[in-house]
């Protein structure tokens, strides 16, 4: 393995449509990776490999490539830009080493941007930022940095100056040499420099004077040199850079467009130049027994091929030939036929293939070494899992994983498919930790979960075309109840006689509404208060069985009962005639002939919401909220952000995630969990129960 100093684990992120994989497949010509420049919009980009990808030209896999630039190698990985694929970035950017933010000269910082920027503090992630789409009308490099400062609230400073813009853009200035750049050839691959045109000599100092006082913030040296109006070495500068990016102070910008193949190759030297290597980057690891003390115990990896083996699984991903675990090794040597140990279950697994990845294609290795990323075949594992050579020896941080949002219900059009589907959903679970799959112990629905309605619509598309089942999705039923608003009296006789041995129960008593103020939280209550033995002692459990067995499908609607109270004080029983089947069967006719006349009501699941937003949109989304039954209890301003928390109806939130992204420009984001059961209104009662009685027809 080459020197660790020149090494680099980089990953390219940004908001959607800003450029990152154009970007990403420049990068790949340049470096000799590839010989033809894929592109987005045709198709044809190596990085965006998946064929959904190709149709609809987002990325929705991260996809790692390795390339080498001069003297340096560079392990890439492009994530997606969209919110629903966000879990790509954030186990990208938990094992990476530094990233490249991409903006759009036009969008500037959007709301994707923001997440990713709060993804790269999580991880302390140093970055540089590349202002793409240069050539695009309304490009406005500077408006940019303004809104770097503002939103992501770092120290953005412009290591370039455009020669032009829009449709003009024709190079870039490089601040630090002095020199204009330029991009020449069919493909931008030969770089002419030449000195700086008479026309913007003035504006190049000012800027340059500008970006020197800026990093003299950072450097005494640099200061003192300011103040004595003496001339600053260029590896100075090239060090007081480096310094503060890899402090976390500094956000080095630079210029280009991707497309029109301008900027890149300055912006390699810069990933090379201020980013850093794994020697440059403080891992921690926790001891594996410090759990039993009050705070866990860190210990320092070190990035020796040379010391006891760890790495992290950040990354499953299912194939043709089998499980390929992508692996960030942090310390120590992977070596092809060794076995290793998960640090969470104990296991002892062997690595059978060690392979070098190059978006879908791969090199085989023998073995892997500090500082890199690898896929491996022959472990079961999840994502955030750590390795070691041996047992509990440590674990790293895991992977943040968010809540999903969004759920719908899914089912194979044809019995048969069933299997398919179950392992088709087993191994999408596995590979991505935000989709979560479970069964809905009432409807019996398999219910998919995830991130917003483009993640799940891309797995259900997935699952038609590479596991070949036809599936139906659906909103889920959401779980009503039924419960009683008035106490009655009731008394039921249940007689058979049909020869031989006959049935006889008799029941009275009382069927109420638990009171608001009882402390329980149970659903159903059941008393029996019989005196001089006019029902025996052993039929009481059956009478109780019988009522519970009644309580699953309510008479109205066929939704479980809630919130019932029955007291048995009477009745009779016959010396031949009676049973517990009797009794059994006699409680379930007494709620049966009874409940409708407790003038029950239909209860909905209340979730409470909590939604933050640009405060400029709050008045949209507070009558947003109102229409669809919701009440808001508390509104609080944030600086130029605001939050909501209130109360909504279950059945109101569907496509809920879509509406508030639509209305807050992508900028919204909200939770929800349950809070209560509350009463629908009447209207919507009696749609309820019309829809079904026709169901059940």
């Amino acid at each position: 393995m080459s020197d660790l100093s020149k090494w680099r684990n980089i990953g390219i992120s940004a908001h959607i449509d800003s450029g990152k994989t154009t970007l990403s497949e420049r990068i790949l010509f340049y470096t000799g990776r590839t010989h033809k420049m894929g592109e987005v919009h045709d198709g044809g980009a190596t990085m965006d490999h998946m064929e959904l990808e190709q149709e609809r030209g987002i990325t929705i896999t991260s996809a790692a490539t390795s390339v080498r630039w001069h003297e340096n190698t560079i392990n890439l990985i492009d994530t997606p830009g969209h919110v629903d694929f966000t879990v790509e970035v954030e186990r990208s950017l938990r094992v990476l080493d530094g990233a490249v933010l991409v903006l759009c000269s036009v969008g500037g910082v959007q709301a994707q941007s923001i997440t990713i920027d709060r993804q790269m503090k999580r991880y302390s992630i140093p970055r540089i930022a590349f202002i793409n789409k240069m050539d695009r009308v309304g490009a406005n490099p500077y408006r940019v940095i303004k809104q770097l400062k503002e939103k992501l609230d770092c120290d953005a400073v412009l290591m370039q100056m455009p020669i032009g813009l829009e449709q003009n853009f024709e190079g870039v200035i490089d601040l630090i040499s002095g020199k204009a750049i330029y991009f020449e050839g069919e493909q931008g691959e030969h770089l002419r420099y030449e000195e700086i045109p008479d026309s913007i000599k003035a504006e190049y100092k000012r800027a340059r004077q500008y970006m020197l006082e800026s990093l003299s913030m950072y450097s005494d040296q640099l200061m003192e040199l300011l103040l004595m109006e003496n001339d600053v070495p260029e590896e100075l500068i090239h060090d007081v850079i480096k310094n503060a990016t890899l402090s976390l102070q500094l956000t080095p910008v630079f210029l280009g467009t991707a497309y029109r193949n301008k900027g890149i190759q300055p912006l390699l030297d810069a990933i090379c130049r201020y980013l850093p290597s794994p020697l440059d980057r403080e891992t921690d690891a926790y001891k594996a027994h410090s759990q039993t003390d009050s705070e866990p115990v860190k210990m320092k990896l070190t990035a020796s091929p040379n010391d006891p083996l760890v790495a992290m699984a950040f990354k499953i991903v299912e194939d043709p030939y089998g499980t390929l675990t992508f692996m960030r090794i942090y310390q120590g040597t992977l070596r092809k036929g060794n076995s290793y140990y998960n640090q969470r279950s104990g296991k002892k697994e062997r690595i059978s293939r060690i392979f070098r990845m190059h978006a879908d294609q791969r090199v085989e290795l023998d073995s892997a070494e500090a500082g890199d990323i690898v896929a491996v075949i022959g472990i079961d594992s999840a994502s955030g899992e750590t390795y070691c050579e041996q047992p509990n020896f440590c674990t790293l941080e895991s992977i943040y994983v968010p809540e999903p949002v969004i759920q719908i219900a899914i089912r194979p059009l044809q019995t048969k498919d069933a299997d398919r589907l179950a392992k088709a959903l087993y191994r999408f679970r596995k590979e991505d930790p935000t989709l979560m799959i479970r069964t809905d112990q009432e409807s019996g629905e398999t219910l998919m979960a995830g991130m917003g309605e483009l993640h799940l619509d891309v797995y259900v598309e997935r699952i038609r075309r590479e596991y070949k089942v036809d599936v139906e999705t659906t909103p889920p039923k959401v779980n009503y109840r039924e419960a009683p608003t008035i106490a009655i009296n009731y008394e039921t006789k249940h007689k058979k006689q049909s020869g031989g041995s006959g049935q006889y129960a008799h029941i009275c008593g009382t069927m109420s509404p638990i009171p608001s103020d009882a402390e329980t939280s149970e659903t159903f209550i059941f008393e029996e208060q019989i005196v001089g033995g006019v029902i025996p002692a052993n039929y009481i459990p059956a009478i109780e069985k019988g009522f519970r067995a009644s309580l699953e499908k309510g008479p109205v609607a066929g939704y479980p009962v809630v919130n019932l109270k029955i007291l048995v004080n009477d009745g009779s029983f016959h010396a031949v005639d009676s049973s517990d089947l009797a009794f059994r069967i006699c409680a379930q006719t007494a709620l049966r002939e009874n409940f409708s006349r407790m003038k029950p009501t239909i209860l909905e699941p209340i979730m409470k919401i909590e939604i933050e937003c640009p405060s400029h949109f709050q008045g949209n989304v507070v009558g947003d909220l109102t229409s669809r039954r919701g009440i808001v209890n508390i509104t609080e301003t944030m600086g130029s952000a605001c939050r909501i928390e209130g109360e909504i109806p279950l059945a109101e939130t569907f496509g809920y995630s879509t509406t508030l992204r639509s209305m807050t420009q992508g900028q919204g984001t909200f939770s929800m969990e349950f809070l209560k059961y509350k009463k629908v209104p009447s209207s919507i009662q009696e749609t309820i129960i019309r829809e079904r009685n026709a169901k059940s027809k």
